[in-house]
């Protein structure tokens, strides 16, 4: 079974989105320092100030100037002004030894949520499927090496794993990331799955490369992908894609639901057909990229 504190880590780890024009191997990176501080057309401060916010997760909430530096690679005396700028602009606190974050920090991630089209047009379609298989229903877009969630809606059911908007788990063994990765050109998924922390989380978790662009392409011929107990014992999902009106993948749809209550057969028989159905209908009316 997966730690808690590597599981804790995936689950609220936050990256921001690199701008196009940056090569995979960049972008793979979860560091935005990584190479990214210089040119005519960037600010180093800001991105800086973008890694400080980062070192902050679900196993570290409170950090001292020394374990920043540590986690983004800068100076003590850079982190201690980057700090104190976000204590200043009220997007963090402190206490004389440790900072947090503080809760104005959300303002930049649900300005994302409130702007961007996409989460909008799918959460009605999760509220229904959710409703339908009366299980939680979610949907991720490709981060890196992560799928990164954009919406959820939730039904009362005890479940191991707790999962919110911009929450992250690993692609390499995760229904939406596989349905995700499948969708790209081989030559790219083998490039994001070799720049993956590929660790057997269970003893169900596929980590051979070959092994899992071979399942890639099983899933663009099915159009669905099912993990079973690979990202935590006891759980088990089926995804979707998303395409637009152009047919193009744009994010993932899943259901997940404890190994005790749903068997495979059910992903395939039950939970599917509502995946696909609102797979279908999403198709109608997402016309972004």
């Amino acid at each position: 079974m997966v730690s808690g504190n590597n599981f804790v880590r995936y689950v609220n780890r936050m990256s921001p989105s690199q701008p196009e024009q940056v090569p995979l191997s960049d972008q793979l990176d979860r560091n935005p320092l990584n190479g990214l501080t210089k040119g005519p057309n960037l600010v180093g401060g800001f991105l800086k100030g973008l890694a400080v916010i980062e070192a902050f997760d679900g196993g570290h909430s409170r950090l001292s100037i020394s374990d920043v530096a540590k986690e983004t690679g800068l100076d003590r005396a850079a982190s201690r002004r980057l700090l104190l700028t976000l204590v200043s602009a009220g997007y963090a606190e402190f206490d004389g030894k440790f900072f947090q974050l503080a809760p104005r920090i959300l303002r930049l991630g649900f300005a994302y949520l409130r702007s961007a089209p996409l989460p909008r047009f799918i959460q009605p379609y999760l509220e229904q499927v959710a409703k339908n298989t009366e299980e939680s229903c979610s949907a991720a877009v490709l981060d890196g090496t992560d799928i990164l969630f954009i919406a959820r809606a939730t039904k009362q059911r005890i479940v191991s794993i707790n999962i919110g908007v911009g929450s992250r788990l690993p692609a390499y063994c995760s229904t939406m990331g596989h349905v995700l990765l499948a969708a790209l050109p081989p030559e790219k998924a083998r490039e994001i799955l070799l720049a993956s922390d590929r660790k057997p989380l269970t003893p169900k978790t596929v980590t051979d490369v070959d092994a899992l662009i071979a399942e890639f392409a099983r899933i663009r011929e099915q159009n669905y992908a099912i993990i079973d107990e690979e990202i935590e014992v006891g759980i088990r999902s089926v995804a979707v894609p998303v395409y637009n009106k152009r047919g193009e993948v744009v994010a993932a749809l899943n259901v997940g639901a404890q190994t005790s209550r749903v068997s495979v057969e059910d992903l395939k028989n039950e939970f599917l057909p509502r995946l696909l159905k609102a797979q279908a209908e999403l198709r109608q009316v997402i016309d972004i990229q």
